[in-house]
């Protein structure tokens, strides 16, 4: 049997990651008081329904003493035989406090307070439970497919899990920088297709626009010293307990150079042992932009 004890900080993507498994087949049960944990593991393994896989969801509306206690008895339960893994969801402070604020929830720790506070209040109460855990999910940028995507390539598919998360975004300076960059790269040295006609209306998507933007020696350097950097930097990240990084390329408008670079880095790192995906942010704005100013005439 497959034992799976689903946790994690509150508004991380708990709720949801359970519905997921209960649609691929989990046997689910959520907030079990801690203390009835080794008697549930005890009667799913004797139980005669052949239970085979079982999600148990495990957060701070167990109580904070509860929750101090859960480590203890994880380890015990390890002792005495039982075999289950730990899942956890973890996301920054800031992506929590958003989405409170955008569901009008109030945190259970905040007690009348800040949200922001009683995140913190529970990060350090889940510090020893998040280090015991076999997996660790950031979904500060994940969206629900990727989401399920990632649950059933470990859950269904048997796939290995890396802890750490990679996300590589090009955007346009003309429109921001992405607020949750960890690392920011500026492109704009590089030669720009916006002045050749036929590939004005391309994007870096396009194998015109990648073609010449790779055939400066400049770009191909400038990967070549980016991934000789993040192979050095992800690995002490890891050791420090980071478990994502989001590396934000612009360029002028972030449809051509910066959308080439974020492809080209991301050829280098997506079969590598750490998750990755990409997102060109504003690849579409400049075309959005130029259609409303046409309707508007």
């Amino acid at each position: 049997m497959r034992f799976v004890i689903v946790t994690g900080m509150s508004g991380a993507g708990r709720s949801s990651a359970m519905r997921i498994l209960e649609d691929d087949g989990f046997f689910c049960v959520d907030n079990l008081p801690v203390s009835l944990l080794p008697t549930f593991m005890q009667l799913t393994e004797d139980s005669r329904e052949q239970i085979e896989k079982v999600a148990l969801g495990l957060d701070i509306r167990v109580g904070e003493e509860a929750l101090r206690e859960t480590s203890s008895i994880l380890r015990e339960l390890k002792q005495g035989g039982y075999s289950f893994e730990i899942l956890f969801f973890e996301a920054s402070t800031r992506v929590l406090v958003k989405r409170y604020k955008e569901t009008r929830r109030l945190h259970p720790l905040a007690k009348g307070g800040r949200i922001d506070s009683g995140i913190e209040a529970e990060r350090e109460l889940l510090i020893e439970l998040k280090s015991s855990a076999d997996y660790i999910i950031d979904t500060s940028t994940l969206l629900i497919r990727e989401l399920k995507q990632e649950l059933e390539r470990i859950f269904l598919n048997g796939e290995e899990h890396c802890n750490f998360y990679l996300t590589i975004v090009s955007f346009g300076f003309k429109y921001g920088i992405p607020t949750d960059a960890d690392l920011v790269f500026d492109v704009r040295f590089l030669p720009n297709p916006f002045y050749i006609d036929e590939l004005k209306v391309q994007t870096g998507n396009d194998d015109d626009v990648f073609q010449y933007v790779m055939k400066f020696s400049q770009a191909k350097e400038f990967l070549e010293k980016l991934k000789e950097m993040l192979d050095f930097l992800i690995p002490n990240y890891i050791i420090e307990g980071k478990n994502q990084l989001v590396i934000a390329i612009g360029c002028t408008g972030g449809k051509h150079r910066s959308v080439t670079l974020a492809n080209a880095l991301y050829k280098e790192f997506e079969n590598s042992e750490y998750g990755c995906k990409k997102e060109h942010r504003d690849i579409e704005k400049d075309r959005l932009r130029n259609l409303c100013h046409f309707q508007e005439k």
